[in-house]
C-alpha cells in the first residue's frame, strides 16, 4: 500500500505562481472585514476626545484632532459597522451567483475604498457612521463571496487548507490595524489608521482585472471551454484536469453547444451573451431556506456560524484589554497586539487540519477546547487567579484557530451545489453579523451585570448546546464529492434504482 504524500510537497505541487498571486488579490477582502472590526480600538480615546488634544502644527488644518462623543454614542459608531455587514452578506450571495464572483469581488473593492475616505475625513459622527456603514457592506459581502471563489479555485485535495486563507487574512487585518493602532493613536494620526484601509483597497480594485472568473462558475453558466483554459492557466501544464472537470457535471453535448454558439457570435460579429437559462437555476436567500433539499444545509451553516460567534470570541479579540491589562503587566495596546499575532499563529499552523481530521471533528475539538477555557476563565477571573486567567486566555484563542476559526467559511460550498451556494453563505453570513452585533454591543453589558467573570459560564453553556447540535446536525464533508454525497441522497438513490 503506497503511503500517504505529506501534505507540504502536494502544497508547494499544487500551487501555481498564478494561484497564489489570485490567493493574495483576493483575500484582501477578508484582511479588510478584519481590519474594519478592529481599527476604532486602540485609537478610541484619541477619536473621542477623552485624551489631550494635541494641536496640530499648522493653521490651516481643517479637520478636527478628535470627535466628542459619550460613551454610547461610540458603541453606535463601532456596532454600525456590523448592520452595514448584514446587508453587504445579504446581497452578495444572489449577486455574485447571478453575475459572477469577479464582478461581485470588483464591486466589494469599490465600497472598500470608498468607506475609509468617508471615516479618515470624518469631521463630526454622521460622517464617521455613513463611512463605517459603506466599510461594512464591502467587508460583509467580501466574507461571503471570497469563499466561495477559494473554494472554487483551490485543489480539490486542499480545500480545507486553502479556505483557512479567510480566516488568516481576517486575523491579519485585525493584527495590522492594531499594530497602527500602537503607533499612530495619537493627535490626528489616527485618521491615517482609517484611511490605509482605502489604499489597500484601491490596489486590490485594480489588480481584479487581472484576476478570472472562478471556472466552476463558468461552468455551470454553460461556459466549459473558457472554464478549462482558465482552471488550465490555474493548475499549471503538468496536472490532469479531468476528475476535477468531471465534478463540474458538464457532459460533452453543452461542450459542443458552446462552441457552436461563440462562432455563431463571432461570425455576426457580437459577443455572447449571459446564458438565461443558466441565470435560472440560481436560488435565491428564501428559496435556499424554503426548498427541503437546501434548508438542511442552511440551518447547518447558520449553527456553526453562531457558534462561532456566541461561544465569545469576540469577547477576547475586542475586549482584551479590560481583561489582561490587570493579569499582564504590560500595556493594553501591546497586549491586545500579542493576542492578535497569536491568532494569526495559531490560525496559521492549525490550517491543514480539517484536511487531516475533518471539517465536524475540527469543529467539535475547537468548541470543547474553548468551553473548557471560558470555565477556566470564569473561574481565573472569579478567584482573581492571574497565572489561570492568563492562561484561559491564551488556550480559547489557540482553540478557536482548531475550528470554529476557518472551517465555517467553507463549509456552504461543501454543503449545497453550485447553484444554491451564494444564498446560502449569505444566510451563514447574515447570522454571523447578528451574533458579531449581539456579543459586541451586550457583553460589556453583561459582564458588568454579572460580574467578576461570570458571563464566561454563559459562554461555556453555549458551547455545550452547539457542540451537542453539530454533532447530531452537520454531517461530515472531507473527501465527498458534491452535496449529493455529502447528505447521503446519492446512496439513497442508488438503493432505490
Amino acid at each position: 500500500m503506497a503511503s500517504e504524500e505529506p501534505l507540504y510537497r502536494s502544497l508547494i505541487r499544487d500551487t501555481t505562481a498564478y494561484l497564489a498571486f489570485i490567493l493574495l488579490i483576493t483575500t484582501i477582502g477578508p484582511l479588510q472585514f478584519g481590519f474594519h472590526m478592529a481599527e476604532l480600538n486602540a485609537p478610541q480615546d484619541v477619536i473621542t476626545c477623552e485624551k489631550e488634544t494635541i494641536r496640530a502644527s499648522g493653521s490651516n488644518v481643517k479637520l478636527p484632532q478628535c470627535i466628542k462623543m459619550n460613551t454610547d454614542q461610540f458603541a453606535v459608531v463601532s456596532s454600525i459597522y456590523t448592520l452595514g455587514g448584514l446587508l453587504g452578506a445579504l446581497v452578495s450571495g444572489p449577486c455574485c451567483n447571478k453575475y459572477g464572483r469577479l464582478i461581485t469581488m470588483r464591486l466589494i473593492s469599490l465600497f472598500l475604498v470608498i468607506g475609509p475616505v468617508f471615516e479618515s475625513s470624518a469631521s463630526n459622527i454622521g460622517l464617521l457612521c455613513f463611512g463605517r456603514v459603506i466599510s461594512g457592506v464591502g467587508a460583509g459581502a467580501a466574507i461571503v463571496v471570497v469563499p466561495i471563489y477559494i473554494s472554487e479555485i483551490a485543489p480539490p485535495k486542499e480545500k480545507g487548507l486553502f479556505g483557512a486563507l479567510t480566516q488568516i487574512m481576517i486575523n491579519m487585518g485585525i493584527l495590522i490595524t492594531q499594530l497602527l493602532g500602537y503607533f499612530l493613536s495619537r493627535g490626528n494620526l489616527w485618521r491615517i489608521i482609517l484611511g490605509s484601509a482605502g489604499l489597500i483597497s484601491l490596489v486590490q480594485l485594480l489588480a481584479l482585472f487581472v484576476v478570472p472568473e472562478s471556472p466552476k462558475w463558468l461552468a455551470e453558466h454553460k461556459k466549459p471551454q473558457a472554464a478549462r483554459k482558465i482552471l488550465r492557466k490555474i493548475r499549471g501544464h503538468r496536472v490532469d484536469l479531468e476528475e476535477e472537470v468531471k465534478a463540474w457535471n458538464i457532459d460533452s453535448s453543452e461542450q459542443d453547444i458552446e462552441e457552436e454558439e461563440t462562432l455563431l457570435e463571432a461570425s455576426r460579429g457580437t459577443h455572447p451573451g449571459p446564458n438565461p437559462k443558466a441565470a435560472q437555476t440560481s436560488v435565491g436567500i428564501l428559496g435556499a431556506l424554503l426548498e427541503p433539499q437546501y434548508r438542511p444545509a442552511v440551518i447547518a451553516v447558520i449553527a456553526v456560524m453562531l457558534a462561532q460567534q456566541l461561544t465569545g470570541i469576540n469577547s477576547i479579540i475586542m475586549y482584551s484589554v479590560s481583561l489582561l491589562s490587570e493579569i499582564l503587566p504590560t500595556t493594553a495596546a501591546l497586549l491586545t497586539v500579542a493576542v492578535s499575532a497569536l491568532n494569526v499563529i495559531m490560525t496559521t499552523a492549525c490550517a491543514p487540519l480539517s484536511d487531516k481530521l475533518g471539517r465536524k471533528t475540527c469543529i467539535l475539538l475547537s468548541i470543547a477546547g474553548m468551553g473548557i477555557s471560558s470555565l477556566m476563565l470564569a473561574l481565573g477571573i472569579y478567584y482573581s487567579i492571574k497565572i489561570l486567567s492568563a492562561i484561559a486566555t491564551l488556550t480559547f484563542v489557540a482553540s478557536y484557530a482548531v475550528g470554529l476559526g476557518p472551517v465555517p467559511f467553507i463549509l456552504a460550498n461543501e454543503l449545497v451545489g453550485p447553484e444554491a451556494v451564494g444564498a446560502t453563505q449569505s444566510w451563514a453570513l447574515a447570522a454571523n453579523w447578528i451574533a458579531t452585533f449581539l456579543v459586541s454591543q451586550f457583553f460589556p453589558i453583561l459582564n458588568k451585570t454579572l460580574g467578576k467573570g461570570r458571563v464566561y459560564y454563559v459562554f461555556a453553556a453555549f458551547a455545550v448546546v452547539f457542540a451537542a447540535f453539530i454533532a447530531w446536525w452537520v454531517p461530515e464533508t472531507k473527501g465527498k464529492h458534491g452535496a449529493e454525497e455529502v447528505w447521503g441522497r446519492k446512496e439513497a438513490r442508488e438503493r432505490v434504482e
